[in-house]
């Protein structure tokens, strides 16, 4: 378990090791596989001593599971899975964050403990209908959508209060983000829509750096139900 630069945890953690078969052209965890000749072999690997690191953190925090694997790939075996929820639920004072590629598999391991944020990432208009659709199937407290690298223009419903909130009925929480390494930001005008829809839905909104700079948003918004105080 390692302290993050992403800004919406605190932590990440991968007890799941390997290169991430979802070979995504823009994943930095691929390119540094290659570049330092790590291990490529999918395992399951140190839990003890990241149980350690658990164990002992002092304030209640935000932990990234997964952040350089595909956890809910067919690749990762449901015991390595099932040893992690099983961990999640001792460890009520924090908050732990899953994001997959994958929904389609989500169901399988719902309902999620209460102290789950359960995430799906979009980079177009296909993947983010997929990703409402699962979520909608799931049981969990907090269910978000990343749309990171934001690729395509997202089609929203038409500027109605409504309709807004009628789409996207039970998502808690948007994250929005450029392409990085290189960095690739997508038209400003996709920004606002996706902004706009979620304020008119009633659900907060991340953007994360380097796009909040570019674009001079700073709205770095959590979800109001949660384990945490919102920082």
């Amino acid at each position: 378990m390692n302290k993050t630069k992403i800004e919406w945890c605190d932590y990440t953690i991968n007890p799941v090791k390997g290169l991430c078969p979802m070979a995504c052209s823009y994943c930095y965890a691929r390119r540094m596989y290659k570049r330092f000749k790590w291990d490529t072999r999918i395992r399951f690997e140190n839990w003890h001593r990241d149980l350690h690191k658990i164990a002992i953190l002092q304030e209640p925090s935000r932990i990234f599971i997964g952040s350089t694997i595909e956890l809910f790939g067919d690749w990762v075996e449901p015991r390595w899975l099932k040893r992690i929820f099983e961990t999640v639920k001792l460890y009520q004072a924090h908050t732990f964050i899953f994001l997959t590629k994958q929904p389609q598999n989500l169901i399988k391991w719902s309902p999620f403990p209460d102290n789950c944020w359960v995430g799906v990432s979009a980079t177009d208009s296909q993947m983010f209908v997929g990703a409402l659709y699962y979520l909608k199937q799931i049981e969990a407290k907090i269910k978000y959508i990343s749309l990171e690298p934001l690729l395509e223009r997202i089609i929203m419903p038409s500027h109605d209060k409504l309709k807004y909130q009628n789409y996207f009925q039970g998502i808690n929480w948007l994250i929005i983000g450029s392409q990085t390494q290189p960095v690739r930001h997508p038209p400003r005008e996709w920004v606002d829509e996706i902004i706009t829809a979620a304020y008119n839905a009633n659900i907060p909104v991340f953007v994360k750096e380097p796009m909040a700079s570019h674009f001079n948003i700073h709205r770095q918004e959590f979800p109001l139900t949660t384990p945490l105080e919102v920082k």
